[in-house]
């Protein structure tokens, strides 16, 4: 376990890199987590980090919609359009508080990967993923990543595809 991370074992614990790498392993999904030396909290410093473009960072948002309450995956260079947001889902997004996010995923913020939650937790993908071949989300702690296809991430996770973001200006 690395610094900082606790392993889960009951509500409210935070979720180690180590639990995504088993929840991977366990769907024979051959992904590996990876810990660069440089942090990956922010969009920015994980493409630094990883050494790619900042949109193929796949960050994950925890938003509510009305009474819903989801996970959305989306290239790290764009934001929320609420007015697709609110076609697709019916309400305005609201993100939720750093410890609603932190009770819902079990992970902190700026390291919620969208791998490794328990079953009833929804995940959607915005289709700006796939302009990219390879994307990263996060491993579960703010200074971990996982190497993905756009495909393999919503197959994993049984994300449903959405478009209801737009490009940073």
């Amino acid at each position: 376990m690395t610094s900082g991370d606790v392993d889960r074992t009951g509500e409210g614990g935070v979720m180690s890199t180590e639990h995504v790498q088993a929840w991977l392993d366990e769907r024979g999904a051959g992904l590996r987590v990876i810990e660069p030396k440089a942090g990956t909290a922010t969009v920015d410093a994980a493409a630094a980090a990883l050494g790619v473009v900042p949109g193929q960072i796949a960050k994950t948002l925890a938003v509510r919609a009305g009474e819903r309450v989801l996970l959305l995956v989306t290239r790290g260079d764009a934001r929320l359009d609420n007015a697709r947001f609110r076609a697709a889902f019916g309400a305005k997004p609201r993100m939720l508080a750093r410890e609603e996010a932190e009770e819902l995923t079990g992970q902190p913020v700026g390291g919620v990967s969208p791998f490794g939650h328990p079953e009833g937790v929804e995940i959607c993908c915005d289709e700006s993923l796939r302009a990219f071949d390879v994307v990263y989300p996060a491993g579960g702690s703010p200074s971990s990543a996982v190497r993905t296809t756009p495909d393999q991430l919503a197959e994993l996770t049984g994300a449903a595809w959405v478009d209801v973001m737009k490009p940073v200006d």
